[in-house]
């Protein structure tokens, strides 16, 4: 899966705060993501994070 820094995650699974949008901040073996509705940041396993993945919107 194409994911690069700077795309937006929309996942099947939301945040506690309610969003369910992130924003990739590095990519790797892990993802460093940014929730967009409280900032909060996260390290997620890529292939965790993958199977999570519903849309990728690029800017």
């Amino acid at each position: 899966m194409d994911v690069r820094v700077g795309d937006i995650l929309v996942m099947k699974k939301k945040h506690p705060c309610g969003e369910n949008k992130f924003l990739v901040l590095r990519s790797g073996m892990d993802f460093k993501l940014r929730c967009t509705g409280c900032g909060h940041e996260i390290m997620v396993v890529r292939s965790k994070a993958e199977k999570n993945i519903k849309q990728i919107q690029r800017p």
